[in-house]
């Protein structure tokens, strides 16, 4: 994930800030280090927006633990943002049946941006920590930073803000607030801006709605 790593101390207090605070624990057993959308999007092999036409479960292979049961869902791929080079189709998504195995419950016949990686036998996982919402919900700076403000950005650093004073460490860093200012994952910063690279190797916060001066910019 594009963002500065906490060392093992922090990182047990950022699971207690998760679990006291609520913003993150999607199901008991469950927990999500928060991440900006586009470390979702960096971090993910497989982005798309895609239509749910079915699921099933999918019973676990020999020997393998009966929790280990999957859901399949069957989809109809609409865009694919991300993860040419690694497929050429993809019929269906897998995620654990249960919640606290970061397993998610999608809904028929809704279109999603979905985002996983791929196992080694090619299936594409997907899970509670990965970027994945109703493609009705998302904004139009979303939409439109997936098409490639994104992808320019992966080489840059997200650091999220947990409390103040809080400052980037490098020029190729750009500070995620909404958790301080909002009080929230899915504030401002999440919803309207991507973190991109200049032509220097400086990052900065760009405003997705608005329209990209190219000359600023690195190459795609």
């Amino acid at each position: 994930m594009a963002m500065g790593t906490p060392t093992s101390g922090c990182s047990a207090l950022v699971l207690v800030l998760v679990l006291t605070l609520g913003l993150e624990e999607r199901a008991e057993g469950c927990s999500c280090i928060p991440a900006h959308p586009q470390q979702q999007f960096c971090s993910s092999q497989i982005v798309v927006r895609a239509k749910i036409k079915g699921e099933k479960i999918v019973p676990p292979g020999n020997g393998s633990s009966p929790y280990m049961k999957m859901i399949q869902y069957e989809i109809k791929v609409i865009k694919m943002f991300k993860g040419f080079q690694k497929v050429k189709d993809i019929q269906f998504v897998y995620t654990p049946v249960f919640s606290s195995l970061c397993g998610i419950k999608l809904d028929s016949s809704k279109e999603y941006l979905l985002s996983g990686n791929i196992y080694r036998d090619g299936k594409v996982s997907i899970g509670l920590c990965d970027l994945i919402e109703h493609w009705d919900n998302l904004s139009v700076s979303q939409k439109k930073n997936l098409n490639y403000r994104y992808q320019m950005g992966c080489d840059c650093k997200i650091a999220t803000c947990y409390t103040v004073p809080c400052t980037a460490i490098t020029d190729n860093e750009c500070l995620w607030t909404d958790w301080l200012l909002d009080n929230s994952l899915n504030g401002d910063q999440a919803r309207q801006f991507a973190c991109i690279k200049h032509s220097d190797g400086s990052c900065s916060w760009f405003r997705g709605d608005r329209p990209a001066e190219k000359d600023c910019l690195s190459d795609p």
